[in-house]
Order: structure tokens, then sequence, then C-alpha cells
């Protein structure tokens, strides 16, 4: 059996790793599979990229596109040529794809032409916001998929809602999906790589984080870092947060956040950034961000893996975003969605900072998302 996997950004290339770990393990008895990775370059700086393959011990990539960045449609358009090729000449029998970016779109739409079966891991995930990129390519991707992976039983109700069948049966087809609530390959990784992040990376004893607590922030998202009223409205709200409390954050800045504060921020804001109560530190590896997940007091974020990883390390999570996909996490009460408004964002880290009997329930799965992906590919099809 041959797999295709595609791969553009860094939290794909973290979720491939699972999936080839339960492929290596089979391979280990028989060689059964074999896995082509395709990464369409659009991370294609080295600390969100390569880094990541390096750390995580992931096959390098079979083909690498080197798309970069660009304006959506002369992104996914270049990468809809690079990968209808690469599946010409690979004739898989399956097309793996992850999450919602333009590389799982364009890799979707590329091999669903051609007649080469889509499998959408994490499929089924809503923020009903169709401003947002992510959500077109969510749906669009799921509706051309032939096996559908998702992580919750909302995202499984999410597919039921929009006409998928449940009593669909194999051998599945584009026509005839098959729809399946397999808990999340990243709590695979988070329970196996949690296991061994604090002897692989030292950024506890670089960033002295055992000596006293701290809280921390990821900010990454176009709508928070290009509108320069969000940004001085998170930034001024963390910088209350940090200097009221007296504990430190730490914020691993992604690179583009960077440009954007030093184009957008009130110069007021920068100076008191300059007092380092907010640690601004190079963009976290896999790992890193693992031990600083593990060894934070509280999360403040606006990326959906990072929510996810923090209920995982059982952190609560105060949510930049109007929305988010793991409406779990709200709902059981360890979460609170602030967007970027400073009065809410203090309320929930009042709260937070005052409530230590949070639960958290096992909502992604047992942990073995990958091998219950794995045996639909080789038995159920």
């Amino acid at each position: 059996m041959k797999i295709v996997t595609v791969i553009g950004a860094r939290p794909q290339i973290i979720k491939a790793a699972a999936l080839s770990r339960a492929i290596k393990k089979i391979n280990d008895f028989e060689n059964f599979i074999d896995e082509v990775i395709v990464h369409t370059g659009q991370h294609y700086d080295p600390e969100m990229s390569e880094v990541f393959f390096r750390e995580l011990g992931i096959p390098q990539p079979d083909y690498n596109l080197g798309v970069g960045s660009g304006h959506h449609g002369t992104q996914t358009a270049a990468m809809i040529d690079g990968i209808e090729k690469i599946l010409l000449d690979e004739k898989p029998d399956w097309l793996v794809v992850y999450g919602d970016t333009n590389s799982t779109l364009a890799a979707a739409i590329a091999a669903s032409k051609i007649h080469i079966p889509v499998a959408h891991i994490e499929a089924g995930l809503r923020s009903f916001n169709k401003s947002m990129p992510e959500e077109i390519n969510r749906i669009a991707c799921d509706h051309v998929s032939t096996l559908l992976f998702t992580p919750t039983k909302t995202g499984f109700q999410n597919l039921i809602s929009e006409g998928f069948k449940i009593t669909n049966s194999a051998p599945y087809t584009i026509d005839k999906p098959g729809i399946f609530h397999c808990g999340d390959v990243m709590y695979d990784n988070s329970l196996y790589y949690g296991e061994i992040a604090r002897s692989k990376t030292n950024i506890a004893e670089r960033l002295q984080l055992l000596q006293k607590p701290f809280y921390l922030a990821t900010i990454h998202r176009n709508n928070n870092t290009d509108d320069p009223e969000r940004l001085n409205n998170i930034f001024g709200t963390l910088l209350k947060i940090t200097e009221t409390s007296g504990v430190r954050m730490i914020l691993p800045l992604h690179p583009r956040t960077k440009k954007m504060m030093e184009a957008g921020l009130e110069p007021e804001l920068k100076a008191r950034l300059s007092e380092n109560t907010i640690h601004i530190v190079p963009p976290a590896s896999f790992l890193e961000m693992i031990v600083l997940e593990q060894l934070s007091q509280m999360v403040f974020t606006d990326s959906g893996g990072v929510q996810k990883e923090a209920y995982f390390f059982e952190r609560p999570c105060i949510i930049l975003r109007p929305e988010t996909e793991w409406v779990e996490l709200v709902q059981n009460g360890t979460a609170r969605i602030c967007d970027a408004d400073p009065e809410r964002i203090m309320e929930a880290f009042r709260y937070f900072n005052n409530n230590e009997n949070l639960e958290f329930p096992p909502v992604f799965g047992d942990g073995n998302a990958a091998k219950f992906i794995l045996n639909h590919f080789i038995f159920n099809v």
C-alpha cells in the first residue's frame, strides 16, 4: 500500500509524526506501507519547519515544492500544480492530509480530480466563521474526501449535520465517504513526546523556568497581527496582567508577529515591553513548546493547536479569538473565548487565577488515534 502524505505548516509536520510512528511499527513486522511525504514549503523558515523533522525523528520529505508565501490564489495554485504531478508519478492508493491550511486544500483538490481517494485527518472541525480562510479549506476538503477522521464528538456531529451518513459502509468512495470519530493524533503525540521533552531540550534551564512561575502566550493569526487596534489591545492587556500579578510571561514570537509588532505597537507599549515582564523568545520547537506548556501556570493563545495542548497538560487557556473549533474546552470550563477584548481577557484571567479546581476529562480519545486510522486504511477499505 502506498500513501502520499502532504504537509506544509508546522502543526501538520507534528501531526504527521503520529501516523509515521504507527506506520513504522507495522513495517517493523512486515514492510506493508510505503509512505511518501510531500512538503509544500508553506512554512519555509527553518525554525518553523526543518527543525521539527530533526527533533521529532520524522522521515525527511521525499519532495519539497518550495512554494513559500504569497496570496491565497497564487500559493494554492502552485501547490495544486506541484502535487498533481507528484501524484501522477507516484500513483498512490491514498492521499493523506491534515487540518485546514492551503496545503490541505490544494492536495485534496489535486487528488480528488484525478480520482485518488483522500483521507482527511482532523475532519469535521468548524468555527462557523467563513471569513477565516481555514474554515473554507476545512469544508472544501471534507466534501471531496473518502475517509474523514474527526478528533471529537462535536466534529463528528458537524459532519452528520452537513449530510455525511454514518450508515455508509466499506468500500468507501468520494460519493459514499466513511466518517469516524477516532480521537486526536495530537493527543497521541503529547503523550509520546511529553515523556521525553524535558530530556531533549534545555529550554527550562535556559529561560530559568523552574525558579518562579510564568504564563505562556502565543500570537500569530493575521486578524490579530495585522489589525493595530487588536494588536495593541492584546499586548496592552498582557502587559497589565504581568505587571499587576508580578508573574512574567514567555512569548515565543512568530517571525511575522515580530514584524507587525515593530510596525503596529504604540510607542508606550514598546517601552513597557522593554522592561521584560513579557519575555520574548525565538519560535519554540515542538518539544520546547511541550515543556513551556507543562511548566506554565496559564496559556494565552490564538492558536488552535496550543489550545488543545494546554488542555492535554491541564492548563487553563484564554483564547484570543472570537471563536474556537475546540468547543469542548469552553464547554468544560477550562478555556474562555476572549477575542482581543481587554475586559474579557482580564475577567478570564482573574477567574482562572483564583480557581484551582478545574477538571480535564479525556475528550480527545485514548492516545491511539493513529493506530485507529491505519486500521481503516488496511482493513476496512
